[in-house]
């Protein structure tokens, strides 16, 4: 509970809402003034996080300017409670202000249908994108794509663009190939939002090797580790001790500076709501997306209590609490103060 209070804690890939079944209330909360109520905000606050990446997603250049302007209305509608989180200060005025602060970041490239388009998306507030969703883009291969060809020469002016402009190019979804090119690319730390290691779960594409781990950390960069349980392990059961031992892989691997959370997961998501939805829905996105039983979400870490839960997991694992304070939000607040002011 103190270290939770006293640190600026980031989850690197939170959708805000997470559950199919409540499109329509984030709908209404875009859309509607006053839609939005004190108990809501306060929702978000006691979970213990202070900011997010929202990680949404955008097939055009268009699309990505309309949704960062319904982000944009919404946030500037409620300034006693949220903000935008544009560069390293906001960090620290978000924590001393009480509010619930939201960094602007895709899940996907597409929106980069010029390498200008890099700059008209960083002027709407774009500081986070992926180079690929599971599959191939213009710019780069995803993780699913099964001829693996790594960072396009369009992404590579991509990449160097999103460099010159401080934004962040996030590893979340890339394929193996990908991911090392990207790092011998960037001049400037490359991070992970959201994928676990390799080396503890062999069958799951979206995870990361070790010399990809190596790699990303060589530029300076973070890996958030997520708590998707297909993501962690694959097979029942999936507990909280998983989820920490991918923490403890990547800090024996490149050290404790390299590693952060990021969830994948909203934390209104105490259960699947449908399981049975859920499945139809990944299957229909991939096959290789597997739920364990009635949990996509690791059991213990669903819902508002999953930071300190996690922490409390960190403790009982001998973490010290310089060690928490860094996997908490001070690695992810380092490594984007280093990108954003580059």
């Amino acid at each position: 509970m103190r270290l939770i209070h006293e640190e600026l804690v980031i989850d690197m890939l939170n959708q805000f809402l997470y559950r199919k079944d409540k499109e329509s209330l984030l709908k209404d909360w875009l859309s509607k003034p006053g839609a939005f109520k004190q108990s809501d905000f306060e929702f978000f606050m006691k979970s213990g996080v202070n900011a997010i990446n929202f990680g949404d997603g955008a097939s055009s250049v268009d699309e990505a300017g309309k949704l960062f302007a319904k982000w944009n209305s919404f946030l500037l509608d409620y300034p006693q409670w949220l903000a935008r989180i544009s560069s390293p200060d906001d960090f620290e005025k978000v924590k001393s202000q009480g509010r619930y602060g939201i960094i602007f970041g895709l899940q996907s490239s597409a929106q980069f249908e010029t390498v200008d388009a890099v700059n008209t998306c960083y002027s709407y507030g774009q500081r986070i994108s992926q180079l690929s969703y599971n599959f191939r883009s213009l710019v780069a291969d995803g993780a699913f794509e099964p001829r693996d060809a790594g960072v396009s020469e369009y992404g590579q002016k991509v990449i160097e663009r999103m460099n010159q402009v401080g934004m962040a190019v996030d590893l979340g979804h890339a394929s193996d190939r990908t991911k090392l090119d990207a790092c011998e690319i960037s001049k400037v730390p490359v991070i992970l939002s959201h994928g676990n290691c390799r080396a503890l779960n062999p069958d799951a594409p979206r995870t990361s090797t070790d010399e990809a781990i190596r790699k990303l950390a060589k530029t300076g960069g973070v890996m958030g580790i997520t708590c998707i349980a297909f993501m962690v392990k694959g097979t029942e059961p999936v507990t909280v001790e998983d989820v920490v031992n991918h923490f403890d892989h990547v800090r024996d691997l490149v050290g404790i500076e390299h590693v952060g959370f990021g969830s994948d997961a909203g934390i209104e998501s105490n259960d699947l709501g449908d399981p049975k939805i859920l499945k139809e829905m990944l299957a229909k996105a991939d096959p290789r997306y597997r739920v364990h039983g009635t949990h996509e979400v690791v059991a213990g870490l669903e819902g508002q209590k999953r930071i300190y839960d996690l922490t409390v997991a960190f403790v009982r694992r001998g973490y010290t609490d310089e060690q928490i304070r860094l996997v908490l939000g001070q690695n992810w607040r380092r490594v984007l103060s280093e990108i954003w002011h580059a």
